[in-house]
């Protein structure tokens, strides 16, 4: 998949203002803690996320979608009438059906002559969004898309620490499967691409690659339970220690594409945004593509995994603070559960970024928390 004609114009983001700290959730599963002899401080330490956000319990994902795009869309003076697709990325969504992004193309006043629909593949959906909407670009279908998404943790976060002190036959070995759960955040993102005739940034898009190797869709399923939007009361298994291990060997295979699409090599790459889930997955993905880490920047540790908001959350926080510079190439590397990898290059120009939500005391300083 390569691109000649296709810019990343801008991001919108939201974060959440509810902060909730690792240890916060540990005293919350004191009983469990008690009951195992658990020591305080196990979550942090083998996750490395010291806090994740939380939206309102009242708020739907596609309040927050609806905002977030309004942000891109106000960061790049886009005319809605030069929109011809419109894609709901994430993993959480309002109702079964409709899809979420009509609420959010309703929502936006766009046009009736663009492509609505949601895309669901874990923490890559937002990600494969934008390739459609790239190749829709390319193939001269639209002048510009908007895709987005919206994860809300709390209920999975919730539902697990209620699972986890409740059951009185758990071992130390069984809650391995639910340490996942706990590392869960909120965010949102969008991001609009446009044909380079449009852009004012020339953030251009170079390729894309993907892989599917799913012979190891097992090694996490989440559950949602029975309510009125068919969303409520999830629950989530994950072998942790082999989905990271065949996370980054499909990572690895991955990237060997992706330099052959690119054509760069390791040294050529300027900045990366990897997937967030923890600090030591993001420390072994980088090593194993030969990847500086300090050429990378991370999230994970005040956000929390957030399916498929956080790489491109993470994105929008790194040009906005002003880690990523004109004329660099970023190489954008997401995994997700199935195991599916898709990673994306983009030569850098000019930022076009809108935020709603505080950032850390220090987050400003360009590439403050990009180390770890």
């Amino acid at each position: 998949m390569k691109y000649q004609n296709v810019c990343i114009e801008g991001l919108g983001y939201c974060l959440p203002d509810e902060i909730v700290t690792s240890a916060e959730v540990e005293q919350r599963l004191a009983p469990l803690y008690q009951r195992l002899r658990l020591p305080e401080g196990r979550l942090e330490l083998m996750t490395g996320i010291s806090q994740r956000r939380f939206f309102p319990d009242v708020v739907q994902p596609g309040d927050v979608s609806i905002h977030s795009a309004r942000n891109v869309m106000a960061a790049t003076g886009i005319d809605p009438s030069d929109v011809g697709a419109l894609i709901h990325g994430s993993v959480c969504r309002d109702f079964l059906e409709p899809a979420t992004a009509c609420r959010v193309h309703h929502a936006l006043g766009l046009p009736q002559d663009c492509v609505v629909y949601d895309v669901s593949n874990a923490c890559l959906g937002i990600l494969n969004g934008a390739i459609q909407i790239a190749n829709m670009i390319e193939l001269g279908q639209i002048k510009a898309g908007i895709v987005v998404g919206t994860e809300s943790g709390r209920h999975l976060v919730d539902n697990t620490i209620e699972t986890l002190n409740n059951s009185e036959n758990l071992s130390r070995n069984d809650i391995k499967l639910a340490v996942a759960s706990l590392t869960i955040g909120s965010a949102s993102c969008a991001m609009l691409l446009c044909h380079k005739e449009l852009s004012r940034t020339g953030n251009q898009m170079i390729a894309a690659s993907a892989r599917a190797h799913t012979q190891h869709h097992d090694l996490c399923h989440s559950i949602a339970g029975k309510n009125e939007t068919g969303v409520g009361n999830p629950l989530m298994q994950t072998d942790s220690e082999k989905l990271m291990a065949e996370g980054i060997a499909t990572g690895a295979a991955t990237f060997a594409d992706f330099q052959a699409e690119t054509g760069w090599s390791p040294d050529q790459i300027d900045r990366s945004i990897c997937h967030q889930v923890g600090l030591t997955h993001r420390k072994l993905v980088l090593e194993k593509l030969g990847l500086p880490i300090e050429n990378d920047f991370a999230t994970v540790q005040w956000l929390g995994n957030t399916g498929a908001a956080a790489l491109p959350t993470t994105l929008a926080l790194a040009a906005q603070t002003q880690f990523i510079e004109a004329g660099q190439n970023v190489a954008l590397l997401g995994i997700g559960s199935g195991i599916n990898c898709v990673m994306i290059g983009a030569q850098w120009q000019t930022t076009m970024v809108s935020g709603t939500g505080d950032m850390p005391v220090g987050m400003e300083r360009s590439g403050a928390l990009s180390a770890g």
